[in-house]
């Protein structure tokens, strides 16, 4: 369930001697890391790493675009792009998405960061609330959008 792409190997271009020099080794143990293999928030709250918490709000909103006219944007916050998120590397990352029950449509959220598929995260109803933590395993700047997994219109949600 990650975005990570890997490299596979085909078996059958593989030079004999090198399969029974690897399992003259032991043979290969697959490691998941940390980020993927624990994704509950109580787990991860135990495992003494620093928790940093983001509460955002999915709404649609109107906004101001260049000529005087508006744009109905879903947002974060009420604001485009989102707020920006800062963890360090390792800390715990709680996300919080609050829909509230007056809004028009559900909405999402894939962080890229977190590095597992938007389908872990689905869509969140009007008057529903999601919950969802990884370990911040990778550097890097990342972006965050709705996922909309289930969502009809889920070009406006990411556009």
């Amino acid at each position: 369930n990650t975005q990570i792409s890997g490299q596979g190997l085909d078996i059958n271009k593989m030079d004999v001697d090198v399969l029974e020099q690897i399992h003259q080794m032991g043979g290969l143990q697959l490691v998941m890391p940390q980020a993927f293999a624990e994704t509950d928030c109580g787990a991860l709250a135990d495992t003494g790493r620093t928790v940093v918490e983001f509460n955002l709000t999915g709404e649609s909103v109107e906004l101001p675009i260049m000529g005087g006219k508006t744009y109905n944007a879903m947002t974060f916050n009420g604001q485009v792009p989102g707020p920006t998120l800062r963890v360090t590397q390792g800390d715990v990352v709680q996300m919080t998405l609050v829909i509230p029950a007056d809004e028009v449509t559900g909405h999402g959220n894939d962080m890229h960061a977190s590095q597992m598929s938007a389908g872990n995260f689905d869509s969140v109803n009007p008057g529903e609330t999601s919950q969802y933590c990884y370990i911040a395993e990778s550097a890097g700047v990342f972006k965050y959008h709705c996922s909309g997994v289930h969502l009809a219109g889920m070009d406006q949600h990411v556009l």
